[in-house]
């Protein structure tokens, strides 16, 4: 009888664990098959109303930590390529520090973008609300998204999901340079 039990325990653990399993890897698949199509490097990308800069934090001081930094550095290139006409900084506000925009909006002005060619939207604490408010609030029907390779596949699904069209933008690799 125990011989039976433990033999089902274990099978629950095992069709337990495949579940856990698939939970976290079907949806990356489809993130990732749903975005495959939609990135281009800078070169590449088509020319677009808007790009919108997700943030990534800053740190005590206020300045971009060196993830954003590399969007915003991104951004500047789409703009100064002329593929973007603004760049919507979308972040939080954080109590010790500056908000994400306006830290974004600084560096950006530092590389040369000028401001009028910035927006910035303080109310993007996830990536649903950043699509979300740039299609409702700041009426946007398609945008360049700028973001990091890993959040890039989840950031196209969220705002194609809510009705905002959207492409993305990546580096090119060393080994094939596109």
């Amino acid at each position: 009888m125990l011989k039976h039990i433990w033999k089902f325990v274990r099978g629950l653990l095992v069709a337990l664990a495949a579940a856990g399993l698939l939970t976290l890897i079907v949806p990356r698949l489809i993130t990732t098959l749903h975005s495959m199509s939609r990135i281009y490097t800078v070169e590449n990308a088509p020319s677009e109303r808007a790009a919108i800069v997700f943030g990534a934090g800053s740190v005590r001081s206020g300045r971009p930590t060196p993830i954003l930094r590399d969007r915003v550095e991104t951004a500047a290139k789409l703009y100064f390529a002329g593929k973007v006409e603004k760049l919507l900084m979308s972040g939080g506000e954080w109590s010790y520090a500056r908000s994400e925009p306006e830290s974004m909006r600084e560096y950006a002005i530092s590389l040369g973008v000028p401001a009028e060619a910035i927006v910035l939207d303080h109310g993007g604490q996830r990536t649903y609300d950043t699509c979300f408010r740039a299609k409702v609030v700041f009426g946007l029907d398609s945008a360049l998204l700028v973001t990091q390779g890993f959040h890039l596949p989840r950031a196209l699904f969220v705002c194609n999901a809510l009705g905002l069209k959207a492409e993305g933008w990546r580096r090119p690799t060393a080994a094939t340079g596109r």
